[in-house]
């Protein structure tokens, strides 16, 4: 248990901070499967409006340190790389 006022706050912030990171993390999460399930399913326009909408949130969730920066740009990347290949 925190001793000082201010440790009780801190817990209390870090409480808040951590919803709020979870919900990022889920929503970005949710975000990949739905370009996968789009991959897989062949069809190339949905993969390629998933992704569209994925790589805001996924580039947010590394903006505001969900996830690290370059993690975040190399799931897009390979995304990315699937998709392009559906065209072939």
């Amino acid at each position: 248990m925190a001793n000082t006022s201010s440790a009780q706050k801190a817990t209390r912030v870090i409480a808040r901070r951590t919803e709020i990171n979870k919900a990022r993390r889920t929503r970005m999460r949710t975000m990949v499967v739905k370009v996968e399930e789009a991959i897989t399913s062949g069809d190339r326009n949905k993969a390629l409006a998933a992704l569209k909408a994925a790589e805001p949130i996924i580039m947010r969730a590394a903006q505001k340190g969900v996830v690290h920066k370059n993690a975040a740009s190399r799931k897009i990347s390979r995304l990315t790389g699937r998709v392009a290949k559906l065209a072939k």
